[in-house]
């Protein structure tokens, strides 16, 4: 261990030399021992890299950025609070997100933010707090030149800050609902509809959400997303019904009476993950088709769905 941390002390040491050289070969080693040796992760968070690695995200050189970013990303699964404690950090992040040329640096960024939003729920208010960090997350979700790695590390990232109920209602003000409503219309990607839905039904948990959902057309979106004929995945459709649930929930009476008026619409695909989905999916569902023919229930577009319906349906989802 000695040794390792002995090493570490040596390449950090190399990150304040004059020699633009000398500092990229110091980072590159630092890149590759916190990949792969999770003993040094810590010792070179002791060492004091996190500082120099920070300065060197204002870098002008797309390579060194690279692997600093990288760093600060292996160095957030075990080092969290040498980051965080780090004067600077995050504003650091907050400027290779928006200004980098790099895809790849903008990727570890964004991936950094949720390995800690993820990892310690006392971050999430400080990072939410960061308007300028939550602005640029956004942008690159509405980027349509923007790599679908970049788009899903960004939404993985503004998940981990929705986590957060008061960050929300910031998400909402810097028009996070429109941006995500967009993003699920236009963007068939592997795996970016699936975060994108799981991001919304996040924010759909507080009540300025249910104006943004009106004004996005969010509810029908999401309603059709609950259609067989979309194909939507069983993770999309999960997602679907927690972001009505929480809409209905949240929202107030406005938001309540806007999931009700899906009415019959949605009650078929509501109904089929009461039985085929998630343990938390079937629960969630359930809690949504009682609101859905509750409060729709004598309208005879219901009656007749109920009425051409199995006696093991009415018994399993009312």
């Amino acid at each position: 261990m000695e040794v390792k941390r002995r090493t570490a002390r040596n390449l950090v040491s190399k990150l304040s030399s004059v020699s633009e050289q000398t500092r990229t070969d110091a980072l590159c080693e630092l890149r590759l021992i916190s990949k792969h040796d999770p003993d040094s992760r810590p010792l070179i968070a002791d060492a004091g890299a996190v500082p120099y690695l920070s300065e060197t995200l204002y870098g002008s050189s797309p390579t060194i950025q690279e692997n600093a970013a990288a760093t600060l990303l292996n160095l957030s699964i075990s080092s969290r609070a040498s980051l965080m404690s780090t004067r600077g950090f995050l504003d650091a992040l907050s400027h290779a997100l928006s200004n980098s040329p790099s895809p790849t640096v903008v990727q570890s960024c964004a991936a950094t933010l949720y390995s800690l939003l993820i990892a310690e729920d006392t971050y999430r208010p400080i990072i939410g707090s960061k308007r300028d960090i939550l602005y640029t997350l956004l942008s690159i979700i509405t980027d349509n030149n923007a790599p679908p790695r970049s788009i899903k590390d960004a939404l993985k990232a503004l998940f981990g800050v929705a986590l957060y109920p008061l960050n929300r209602a910031s998400l909402v003000g810097l028009g996070a609902v429109p941006a995500l409503v967009s993003l699920i219309v236009r963007d068939a990607r592997t795996g970016i509809v699936e975060d994108a839905t799981a991001v919304l039904a996040q924010i759909a948990g507080c009540e300025e959400s249910e104006e943004a959902m009106r004004k996005a057309g969010g509810v029908r979106v999401l309603g059709d997303l609950l259609d067989d004929g979309t194909g939507a995945s069983e993770r999309i459709r999960e997602n679907a019904v927690a972001a009505l649930l929480n809409l209905a929930r949240c929202g107030g009476e406005k938001g309540r009476k806007e999931v009700k008026e899906m009415g019959a619409k949605v009650i078929e695909g509501i109904t089929d993950l009461t039985k085929n989905g998630s343990t938390k999916g079937k629960a969630k569902a359930a809690e949504l088709l009682k609101i859905v023919v509750d409060g729709y229930g004598n309208q005879s577009e219901v009656r007749d769905f109920r009425l051409n319906t199995s006696s093991d349906f009415m018994n399993h989802s009312i």
